[in-house]
C-alpha cells in the first residue's frame, strides 16, 4: 500500500470538490454529491448519508433518483471491469 493512500484521511465534508462553486446549480450540487457517495463505498462506510439523499430528493422525483442511482451504478460497474481488464478509458468495446 502506498504512504500516499495509507496516510489519506476520509474528507469529512460530504460533498465533492469544486460543487460548493457557482457553476452548478443546487440540483447539480445534489446529484454530484450523490454520485461521489455512491461511488467511494470502500474508503467511507455509510457513504450515502440521510443529507446527502435528502438534499437530492429535494430536487428531484423518485423516478429520477432511481435513473441517478441507476446511471450511477451502470458507471461505476463498467469502470470496474475495464480497471480489472485493464482497459484503458476511452477504449470502445468493438
Amino acid at each position: 500500500m502506498t504512504a500516499r493512500i495509507q496516510n489519506a484521511t476520509p474528507n469529512p465534508d460530504p460533498w465533492p470538490p469544486g460543487t460548493r462553486t457557482r457553476s452548478f446549480t443546487d440540483a447539480e450540487r445534489a446529484a454530484l454529491a450523490l454520485t461521489e457517495a455512491a461511488t467511494r463505498l470502500s474508503d467511507r462506510p455509510g457513504a450515502v448519508t440521510d443529507e446527502i439523499w435528502q438534499e437530492a430528493a429535494r430536487h428531484y422525483d423518485e423516478r429520477q433518483l432511481n435513473s441517478l442511482v441507476l446511471m450511477v451504478a451502470i458507471t461505476n460497474f463498467f469502470n470496474r471491469i475495464n480497471t480489472t481488464l485493464r482497459v484503458p478509458a476511452g477504449i470502445r468495446w468493438d
